[in-house]
């Protein structure tokens, strides 16, 4: 269990980082202009990737 994890802390980490550099794109920043918001796609990855290194840090540290 420690193993999956450590993936998914990793996954999370990673998920939360390309969301990241896709709120940096010409899309979305046009999107952030208009509504005021980030993009869908954005909001799944930042959203995925918490969920994932929350799940992670849990199975980690779970005995």
């Amino acid at each position: 269990m420690k193993i999956i994890g450590i993936v998914l802390l990793v996954l999370g980490v990673g998920l939360a980082i390309w969301g990241y550099q896709l709120s940096g794109s010409v899309e979305s920043q046009v999107t952030q202009a208009v509504t005021g918001s980030d993009t869908d796609k954005v909001m799944t990855l930042y959203i995925m990737g918490a969920v994932s290194f929350f799940v992670g840090i849990f199975l980690f540290i779970k005995k």
